[in-house]
Protein backbone atom coordinates (compact mmCIF):
# COMPACT_ATOMS: atom_id res chain seq x y z
CA UNK A 1 0.00 0.00 0.00
CA UNK A 2 2.21 2.50 -1.26
CA UNK A 3 1.99 6.06 0.35
CA UNK A 4 0.42 4.46 3.85
CA UNK A 5 2.43 5.17 6.79
CA UNK A 6 2.81 1.55 8.33
CA UNK A 7 1.60 0.77 11.95
CA UNK A 8 1.70 -1.80 14.52
CA UNK A 9 -0.98 -1.33 17.50
CA UNK A 10 -0.73 -3.04 20.95
CA UNK A 11 -2.98 -4.20 22.93
CA UNK A 12 -4.27 -6.57 25.66
CA UNK A 13 -7.85 -6.83 26.11
CA UNK A 14 -10.89 -6.52 23.58
CA UNK A 15 -9.30 -4.45 21.18
CA UNK A 16 -12.34 -2.14 20.09
CA UNK A 17 -9.99 1.19 19.70
CA UNK A 18 -7.98 -1.05 17.31
CA UNK A 19 -11.37 -1.87 14.99
CA UNK A 20 -12.16 1.81 15.18
CA UNK A 21 -8.45 2.59 13.65
CA UNK A 22 -8.67 -0.38 11.29
CA UNK A 23 -12.48 0.43 9.82
CA UNK A 24 -10.77 4.49 9.41
CA UNK A 25 -7.73 3.32 7.85
CA UNK A 26 -10.41 0.46 5.12
CA UNK A 27 -12.46 3.68 4.71
CA UNK A 28 -9.46 5.96 3.61
CA UNK A 29 -9.85 8.39 6.48
CA UNK A 30 -6.34 7.79 7.81
CA UNK A 31 -3.35 7.56 5.06
CA UNK A 32 -2.06 4.57 7.06
CA UNK A 33 -1.91 0.47 6.94
CA UNK A 34 -2.14 -1.28 10.55
CA UNK A 35 0.65 -4.13 9.90
CA UNK A 36 0.43 -6.23 12.79
CA UNK A 37 -1.41 -6.61 16.11
CA UNK A 38 0.78 -7.35 18.83
CA UNK A 39 -0.46 -8.58 22.29
CA UNK A 40 0.78 -9.22 25.86
CA UNK A 41 -2.28 -12.22 26.30
CA UNK A 42 -2.05 -15.34 24.21
CA UNK A 43 -6.21 -14.45 24.66
CA UNK A 44 -6.70 -11.20 23.65
CA UNK A 45 -10.23 -11.02 22.43
CA UNK A 46 -8.51 -8.19 19.89
CA UNK A 47 -6.21 -10.84 18.31
CA UNK A 48 -9.44 -12.68 16.93
CA UNK A 49 -10.62 -9.17 15.42
CA UNK A 50 -7.61 -8.49 13.71
CA UNK A 51 -7.37 -12.14 12.21
CA UNK A 52 -10.87 -11.50 11.14
CA UNK A 53 -9.63 -8.48 9.06
CA UNK A 54 -6.53 -10.55 7.32
CA UNK A 55 -4.16 -8.52 9.80
CA UNK A 56 -1.03 -10.55 11.06
CA UNK A 57 -0.69 -10.85 14.82
CA UNK A 58 1.82 -11.39 17.28
CA UNK A 59 0.99 -12.82 20.99
CA UNK A 60 3.89 -12.04 23.10
CA UNK A 61 3.18 -13.39 26.50
CA UNK A 62 4.75 -10.73 28.99
CA UNK A 63 3.91 -12.58 32.07
CA UNK A 64 6.72 -13.77 34.02
CA UNK A 65 9.24 -12.37 31.19
CA UNK A 66 11.85 -9.44 32.54
CA UNK A 67 10.66 -6.82 30.99
CA UNK A 68 13.49 -6.20 29.21
CA UNK A 69 13.28 -9.45 27.34
CA UNK A 70 9.68 -9.02 26.43
CA UNK A 71 10.16 -5.53 25.27
CA UNK A 72 12.81 -6.95 23.13
CA UNK A 73 10.56 -9.33 21.39
CA UNK A 74 7.86 -6.78 20.82
CA UNK A 75 10.53 -4.32 19.28
CA UNK A 76 11.46 -7.38 17.12
CA UNK A 77 8.31 -8.00 16.11
CA UNK A 78 7.38 -4.49 14.95
CA UNK A 79 10.45 -3.89 13.19
CA UNK A 80 9.97 -7.12 11.60
CA UNK A 81 6.67 -5.90 10.34
CA UNK A 82 8.31 -2.31 9.36
CA UNK A 83 6.08 -0.66 11.45
CA UNK A 84 6.75 3.43 11.24
CA UNK A 85 4.49 4.35 14.10
CA UNK A 86 2.61 2.38 17.57
CA UNK A 87 -1.01 3.00 18.09
CA UNK A 88 -1.33 1.44 21.77
CA UNK A 89 -4.94 0.47 22.18
CA UNK A 90 -5.94 -0.88 25.94
CA UNK A 91 -2.13 -2.23 26.24
CA UNK A 92 -1.81 -2.85 30.05
CA UNK A 93 1.90 -2.27 30.43
CA UNK A 94 4.21 0.57 30.22
CA UNK A 95 6.53 1.53 27.98
CA UNK A 96 10.47 1.54 29.17
CA UNK A 97 11.93 4.99 27.72
CA UNK A 98 14.29 2.67 25.66
CA UNK A 99 11.31 1.45 23.96
CA UNK A 100 9.93 4.89 23.44
CA UNK A 101 13.25 6.00 21.89
CA UNK A 102 13.01 3.61 19.41
CA UNK A 103 9.79 5.33 18.01
CA UNK A 104 10.37 8.93 19.23
CA UNK A 105 7.54 10.83 18.98
CA UNK A 106 5.71 8.04 17.16
CA UNK A 107 3.76 6.26 19.39
CA UNK A 108 -0.24 7.38 20.83
CA UNK A 109 -1.59 6.14 23.19
CA UNK A 110 -6.10 6.87 24.39
CA UNK A 111 -7.33 7.27 27.96
CA UNK A 112 -10.81 7.38 28.89
CA UNK A 113 -10.25 10.75 30.79
CA UNK A 114 -9.56 14.39 30.09
CA UNK A 115 -5.66 14.47 30.98
CA UNK A 116 -3.92 15.33 33.57
CA UNK A 117 -7.57 14.30 35.69
CA UNK A 118 -7.58 10.44 36.90
CA UNK A 119 -4.49 8.82 35.16
CA UNK A 120 -4.64 5.19 35.22
CA UNK A 121 -6.43 2.65 35.73
CA UNK A 122 -10.22 3.08 35.89
CA UNK A 123 -10.21 6.26 34.59
CA UNK A 124 -14.07 6.79 33.91
CA UNK A 125 -14.82 5.70 37.41
CA UNK A 126 -12.31 7.68 39.10
CA UNK A 127 -14.20 10.46 36.93
CA UNK A 128 -17.56 9.26 38.27
CA UNK A 129 -16.78 8.96 41.80
CA UNK A 130 -15.00 11.95 42.21
CA UNK A 131 -18.42 13.92 40.91
CA UNK A 132 -17.04 16.16 38.36
CA UNK A 133 -19.33 17.08 35.87
CA UNK A 134 -17.41 17.04 32.38
CA UNK A 135 -15.20 13.95 31.56
CA UNK A 136 -13.61 12.42 28.12
CA UNK A 137 -11.00 11.29 26.55
CA UNK A 138 -7.52 12.39 25.40
CA UNK A 139 -5.01 10.97 22.79
CA UNK A 140 -1.52 11.62 23.69
CA UNK A 141 2.41 11.11 22.82
CA UNK A 142 3.59 8.15 24.71
CA UNK A 143 6.19 9.00 27.39
CA UNK A 144 7.71 7.17 30.02
CA UNK A 145 5.69 8.04 32.58
CA UNK A 146 1.66 6.71 33.39
CA UNK A 147 -0.65 8.59 30.67
CA UNK A 148 1.60 11.75 30.78
CA UNK A 149 2.81 12.66 27.61
CA UNK A 150 1.88 15.46 25.11
CA UNK A 151 -1.53 15.73 24.55
CA UNK A 152 -3.28 15.56 20.65
CA UNK A 153 -6.70 15.54 21.12
CA UNK A 154 -9.59 15.78 23.26
CA UNK A 155 -13.10 14.87 23.59
CA UNK A 156 -15.30 16.04 26.24
CA UNK A 157 -18.18 14.51 26.91
CA UNK A 158 -20.88 15.27 30.29
CA UNK A 159 -21.53 13.40 33.11
CA UNK A 160 -25.11 13.03 33.67
CA UNK A 161 -26.68 13.20 36.86
CA UNK A 162 -28.27 9.41 36.47
CA UNK A 163 -24.81 8.15 34.94
CA UNK A 164 -23.44 5.00 36.91
CA UNK A 165 -19.54 4.66 35.89
CA UNK A 166 -20.41 2.22 33.30
CA UNK A 167 -22.95 4.24 31.08
CA UNK A 168 -20.40 7.05 31.75
CA UNK A 169 -17.47 4.55 30.47
CA UNK A 170 -20.09 3.45 27.37
CA UNK A 171 -20.35 7.41 26.39
CA UNK A 172 -16.46 7.98 26.59
CA UNK A 173 -16.08 4.70 24.58
CA UNK A 174 -18.02 5.98 21.67
CA UNK A 175 -16.14 9.01 21.87
CA UNK A 176 -12.53 7.17 21.73
CA UNK A 177 -13.76 5.49 18.74
CA UNK A 178 -13.99 8.85 16.88
CA UNK A 179 -10.91 10.35 18.79
CA UNK A 180 -8.26 7.84 17.93
CA UNK A 181 -8.45 7.74 14.25
CA UNK A 182 -8.81 11.58 13.92
CA UNK A 183 -5.83 12.38 16.08
CA UNK A 184 -3.50 9.77 14.03
CA UNK A 185 -5.00 11.37 10.98
CA UNK A 186 -3.81 14.81 12.06
CA UNK A 187 -0.65 13.49 12.84
CA UNK A 188 0.19 12.28 9.61
CA UNK A 189 -1.39 15.03 7.35
CA UNK A 190 -0.46 18.21 8.82
CA UNK A 191 2.53 19.39 9.94
CA UNK A 192 3.76 19.75 13.72
CA UNK A 193 6.13 19.85 16.62
CA UNK A 194 6.61 19.29 20.14
CA UNK A 195 7.19 22.43 22.39
CA UNK A 196 7.58 20.92 26.10
CA UNK A 197 3.84 19.05 26.68
CA UNK A 198 2.74 21.11 23.27
CA UNK A 199 1.83 19.19 20.39
CA UNK A 200 1.65 22.27 18.14
CA UNK A 201 0.02 21.99 14.68
CA UNK A 202 0.83 24.38 11.73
Amino acid sequence: MTGKTKVAVLLSGRGSNFVALAEACARGEVPAEIVVVVSNRTDAPGLERARERGIPVTPIPGKGVPREVHEARVLAALQGAGAEWVCLAGYMRLLSEGFIASFRHRILNIHPALLPSFPGLEAQHQAWAYGVKVSGCTVHLVDAGCDTGPIVLQRAVPVLDDDTAESLADRILEQEHIAYPAALRLLLTRPWHVDGRRVLFT
